[in-house]
C-alpha cells in the first residue's frame, strides 16, 4: 500500500522561526554586533560630561532666594548683615529677596506669598531681627535655621555672642500641582526613551536586507521557503536582537547607576507604579518595532543600495519623528480629542500609552491599546510582507522577456 507524497515545503510559521533562529544567531555572535553594543556608550559619556558640566554651572548661577517680609527699618538692617557677611559666606548665603515692606501693623501670609511665581525663592523669613520666622517647606527650612539666626544676629548686631531663636512655620511642598508636575517629566522621559531606541534599533532591519539582497541570498531563500516566512523571521529576530542590546544596555547602565548611590526612589514615580510602567514599555516598544520594522522591511525590499535605502527611508523618519510629536502634544491635552486620537492612530499610540500610564492609574486604556496596536501589527506585517514579496520576486527575470522568449522559440 503506497502512502501519500509528503510535501518537501515548511509551513510558514515553522520556516519564519528557522529565519528567525539563523538570523539571530548570525547577528549576536557577529563582531559588527559587539560594536554595536559599544556604539551607545560614547553618546552616553559624552552626554554624562556634558550634564556635569551644566550641572556645576548651574548650581553656581542658580542660588536660591531667601525671601524677607518685614518692617522697612529691619528689612534694611537684614540687607546691610548680608551685605556684611557675603564675603565671608560667599555662595553658602542665599540670596536675599525683598518680599513686601510691612507698614506698622500690616497683616502678611508669608504660605501663600510661597506660592508665587518665584522659581529659587526657598523660603520666607517674616516677623523681626529680634523674633524671625521661617516660612518654606517643611522639609527644608531646618536646614536653613542657621544661617537666619546668623543674619537675623547680625542683623541685631549680637553676633557672635547670642542668636535669636528661628520659628520655623513649614508648609506642606506634596500638592497635588507638584505630583503633576513630576509624573509629566516622568512621562516625557518615557516617550523619549521609547522614541530614541526605536529609532535607533529599526534600521538594523534595512542593512541586513540589503547586504543579503546584495549576495542574491533572498533568492535562494524565496525558492526554498515562503517569502512571507522570511519576511516574519527577519523582522522576529531583529526584534529578538534589539532585546538583546537593550538589556545589555540596561543591566551595564543600572550596574553603574546603582554603584553611585541613586535608587527608583529619587524620581517621581508613575501613576501606575514602577514594575508595570516597565513592563508596559516593553510591550509598547515591540509594538512600536513591528510596526515600524514592518514598514522599514517593505522599504529594504524596494532598494537595492545602501543610497537608495537612506533616500526611501528618510520621509519615513521623519513621519515618525512627527509621531513622536504629535503623541508629546497629546500629553498636555489630557481628556481631549487630540489625546484620543495620538491613542488610536497606529504611529504614535505606543508613545501616547506610555506617556499615559506615567499620568493615569487606570489599567484598562492599555489592554485595549495593546490589543489595537496588535491588530495594526498584524494588517501592516501582511502588507509588509506583500509587498516584499512582490518587490522581492521582481528581481528575477520579467514576465515580458520570458514571454518574448516564448515567442522565438514558438517561430523558430
Amino acid at each position: 500500500m503506497t502512502q501519500p507524497a509528503r510535501s518537501g515545503r515548511l509551513s510558514t510559521l515553522a520556516a519564519a522561526f528557522i529565519i528567525a533562529r539563523r538570523d539571530f544567531t548570525a547577528i549576536l555572535f557577529s563582531r559588527s554586533f559587539f560594536f554595536f553594543l559599544l556604539g551607545p556608550l560614547f553618546p552616553i559619556l559624552v552626554g554624562g560630561l556634558a550634564g556635569g558640566i551644566g550641572q556645576k554651572v548651574q548650581d553656581s548661577t542658580d542660588r536660591p532666594e531667601l525671601g524677607i517680609a518685614m518692617s522697612a527699618h529691619d528689612v534694611a538692617a537684614m540687607k546691610a548683615a548680608h551685605q556684611r557677611l557675603s564675603p565671608q559666606l560667599g555662595a553658602s548665603l542665599p540670596v536675599l529677596v525683598v518680599v513686601q515692606e510691612l507698614k506698622p501693623g500690616e497683616p502678611f501670609d508669608a504660605a501663600q506669598a510661597m506660592k508665587a511665581d518665584r522659581a529659587n525663592l526657598a523660603a520666607i523669613v517674616t516677623g523681626s531681627p529680634d523674633h524671625p520666622v521661617l516660612t518654606g517647606p517643611a522639609e527644608r527650612i531646618a536646614g536653613w535655621q542657621g544661617r537666619v539666626a546668623l543674619l537675623a544676629a547680625e542683623a541685631r548686631n549680637s553676633a557672635p555672642s547670642a542668636y535669636p531663636g528661628v520659628t520655623l512655620a513649614g508648609i506642606a511642598a506634596s500638592t497635588a500641582a507638584d505630583r503633576t508636575h513630576s509624573r509629566v517629566v516622568t512621562a516625557q522621559l518615557g516617550q523619549t526613551v521609547l522614541f530614541l531606541l526605536t529609532m535607533l534599533l529599526a534600521g538594523m532591519v534595512l542593512s541586513n536586507l540589503v547586504e543579503e539582497k546584495s549576495n542574491k541570498i533572498i533568492e535562494v531563500l524565496a525558492a526554498a521557503i515562503p517569502m512571507d516566512a522570511v519576511f516574519l523571521g527577519k523582522l522576529f529576530a531583529m526584534l529578538a536582537v534589539s532585546w538583546v542590546g537593550i538589556s545589555v544596555w540596561g543591566m551595564m547602565g543600572g550596574a553603574v547607576w546603582l554603584t553611585a548611590g541613586h535608587s527608583l526612589a529619587d524620581y517621581p514615580a508613575p501613576a501606575v507604579g514602577w514594575p508595570a510602567f516597565f513592563g508596559l514599555g516593553v510591550i509598547y516598544f515591540s509594538m512600536g518595532y513591528l510596526l515600524l520594522g514592518s514598514i522599514f522591511l517593505a522599504i529594504g525590499s524596494m532598494a537595492s543600495t545602501v543610497r537608495e535605502v537612506q533616500t526611501l527611508s528618510m520621509p519615513v523618519t521623519m513621519l515618525q519623528l512627527l509621531n513622536f510629536f504629535f503623541a508629546s502634544y497629546a500629553m498636555a491635552q489630557p481628556g481631549t480629542w487630540v489625546e484620543t486620537a495620538a491613542m488610536v492612530v497606529p504611529f504614535s499610540s505606543p508613545f501616547a500609552m506610555l506617556a499615559r500610564a506615567a499620568q493615569s492609574p487606570s489599567l484598562t486604556p492599555h489592554l485595549l491599546a495593546i490589543g489595537w496596536q496588535l491588530v495594526c501589527v498584524a494588517v501592516l506585517v501582511r502588507v509588509g510582507a506583500a509587498l516584499f514579496k512582490t518587490r522581492v520576486m521582481k528581481s528575477g527575470p520579467a514576465r515580458g522577456g520570458a514571454k518574448r522568449g516564448w515567442l522565438r522559440r514558438a517561430s523558430a
